[in-house]
């Protein structure tokens, strides 16, 4: 055990200590308060035991952590359509539903969209603002849709379609996905 993980191990037993309980009934509640971002949430360890900064921040960590470490599947997608933009889920599983007709390829989701990929990149979709979910197309060849517009050059997609509604998901915008998806094939 390092140097670091041994002051890690007694800050943390000097806080059971302190608190009179174990980590994982500290994790456990500091969790169960619903709060997803890390300040937030050792704020509210510090206000509701009174412990100091350094010790709400290490003990948010190792709550964050078990999360993490439990093998939970936790589903990226619930983080990429939250607050403000959850209402574009929809949009997201209406293209989903047609392209994973296409046959296989791989879904990276990333911090606020989703690449799909098969020997290349043919797709990116997502949220871009509270209002506006994009479909990013990456296809060599022209394609033109009205929804669609051309990028310039040296941007990760060739062409962009704005989406707001899952009925604006039609047959030609899934065509032209299909057409990349061959192409990235």
């Amino acid at each position: 055990m390092s140097v670091l993980d041994k002051a890690a191990e007694t800050q943390l037993a000097n806080i059971e200590t302190k608190t009179g309980r174990s980590r994982a009934e500290l994790s456990k509640d500091i969790l169960a308060q619903g709060l997803s971002k890390h300040g937030k949430m050792v704020s509210w360890v510090k206000d509701n035991w009174g412990l100091g900064h350094g010790d709400a921040n290490t003990l948010v960590h190792v709550a964050r952590r078990s999360v993490e470490d439990s093998g939970a599947p936790a589903d990226p997608l619930d983080a990429i359509y939250s607050g403000a933009k959850a209402h574009q889920r929809p949009i997201h599983d209406a293209l989903m539903k047609r392209i994973n007709g296409f046959g296989a390829f791989e879904t990276a989701p990333k911090k606020s969209y989703v690449a799909l990929r098969r020997k290349k990149q043919f797709a990116m979709l997502g949220p871009k603002t509270k209002d506006r979910f994009e479909l990013g197309i990456n296809l060599k060849d022209d394609a033109n849709h009205p929804l669609m517009k051309a990028v310039p050059p040296g941007g990760m997609c060739q062409y962009i379609v704005s989406l707001h509604s899952p009925d604006e998901v039609d047959d030609g915008i899934i065509t032209i996905v299909r057409r990349a998806y061959d192409a990235a094939g």
